[in-house]
């Protein structure tokens, strides 16, 4: 559900809220045939990264998914779907890097933080959590009694403790999902298959799925599967009649008909 809020300024400033229904479709497709193996239908408000392991389990108890490649992408990064898919399911995740919340530092051929004046900062000790460590890098003139040193006469370089300048943080992951090397051309190319999981939602989508004329939950979830049937009926439809190459274009089997 969307919530619009406009604000009437003529009429003592109230505020009108117009509320409006919605409800996703979530397909997990097969990235060489491009036909859905699953589906379900949620309202709006839900999340992708916080379902994908209800679907995949869900999916997994009466079609294996063990060993499968699990394409997605940002909207499912997690680490909690990471270790999902490789230590539940055995398989492999190709899901791109969601980079919120991160900030980036620029960094010596060494490693070490480049502070705000330019200079390389010096490592000063390490925090280990469960799935990540916390490097801390602190100033470089940190004990000195000289206040000319630093370049851009930062405001924590004179903070008049014993321990003065900037102090900064760089997290190292140590769990599946920042194992990953996700610029290898290996993952590059399984991730490239996802696109086809976006040219099969573009002809179900095609079908006017998204214009449903019901409203409850239940309704619009049989109008959802109403239409993969439909999609999976032309693609039997199609192979059975020898025009493989028609499988994944309604229009183009019709014309073949």
């Amino acid at each position: 559900m969307n919530l619009h809020l406009s604000e009437d300024k003529t009429v003592n400033s109230k505020k009108n809220y117009e509320f409006y229904w919605g409800y996703k479709n979530h397909v997990i497709c097969d990235a060489i045939s491009g036909l859905p193996i699953a589906e379900f239908t949620t309202t709006a408000d839900v999340n992708e990264v916080s379902n994908l392991t209800e679907i995949l389990a869900s999916t997994n108890e009466w079609f294996p998914l063990e060993g499968s490649y699990i394409i997605a992408d940002k909207g499912y990064d997690s680490k909690q779907n990471h270790d999902f898919i490789r230590y539940t399911l055995k398989g492999h995740a190709f899901i791109a890097l969601n980079k919120r919340g991160t900030k980036k530092h620029n960094l010596t051929s060494k490693g070490n933080v480049i502070c705000d004046a330019g200079l390389p900062m010096h490592k000063d000790g390490k925090q280990y959590f469960d799935s990540y460590i916390k490097q801390k890098f602190c100033c470089p003139f940190r004990t000195s009694k000289d206040d000319s040193l630093c370049p851009c006469k930062h405001d924590k370089y004179f903070n008049g403790k014993k321990n003065r300048g900037c102090v900064k943080y760089i997290t190292i992951g140590t769990d599946y999902r920042s194992s990953i090397n996700r610029d290898s051309i290996f993952f590059k190319k399984l991730y490239s298959l996802r696109t086809e999981s976006e040219r099969y939602n573009s002809r179900w989508k095609n079908l006017n799925t998204e214009q449903a004329y019901v409203r409850n939950i239940n309704s619009v979830t049989n109008l959802n599967t109403i239409g993969h049937i439909c999609l999976l009926t032309v693609a039997i439809a199609a192979i059975k009649s020898g025009c493989v190459d028609k499988f994944k274009s309604l229009s183009g089997f019709r014309r073949m008909a």
